[in-house]
């Protein structure tokens, strides 16, 4: 598949990455600044982490499969100290071509492929771009800032590991 006025092409054979990654994401397009945009590929039954989008607009297109997005509110200070669950505020499921929009005053969410046979593929834009989100616990409530990472940029992989996307301490917020 490609895109009218991008570089990058997706096919299927991109869906095929280690097992080890949650699921990849893949620069296509830095805008000069303005924003990011990433094709992600999901490998059955996997998904991100409940995450923000660090004040960031966030538009998403599924591309290929199903993706389930379920939203939460954001948990209270008090809510953080006493280790409250995180409260459901909606659950979508988006098909080939649906598109969603999310930003950090709709809440928080987590996206996830819901099936166990077939792979997913999305395409985000996110505006401005960011380098880091704040990821939450849903049980706790509990936050720890995670680094962005990429698999690939302009179709070319990086040398992301798990590690390199960790923080030092220095780089948490309250935790």
């Amino acid at each position: 598949m490609e895109y009218p006025g991008v570089s990058f092409v997706w096919n299927r054979r991109n869906m095929e990455y280690p097992r080890i990654t949650l699921y990849t994401r893949n620069l296509v397009d830095e805008g000069n600044g303005k924003y990011n945009l990433m094709l992600l590929a999901w490998a059955e039954g996997q998904g991100s982490s409940i995450h923000d989008h660090a004040n960031s607009h966030c538009f998403m297109k599924v591309l290929d499969g199903s993706l389930r997005e379920v939203r939460f509110a954001w948990p209270s200070e008090s809510e953080e100290e006493e280790e409250k669950e995180m409260q459901i505020i909606g659950q979508t499921t988006l098909k080939t071509n649906d598109v969603t929009y999310m930003n950090d005053s709709l809440g928080l969410h987590r996206v996830e492929n819901p099936s166990h046979t077939q792979t997913a593929a999305s395409l985000h834009l996110y505006s401005p771009p960011f380098e880091s989100v704040l990821l939450f616990d849903q049980r706790t409530g509990h936050k720890t800032k995670g680094k962005c990472t990429f698999w690939s940029k302009y179709g070319v992989r990086t040398s992301f590991s798990a590690i390199s996307a960790k923080l030092d301490a220095e780089d948490y917020e309250n935790n």
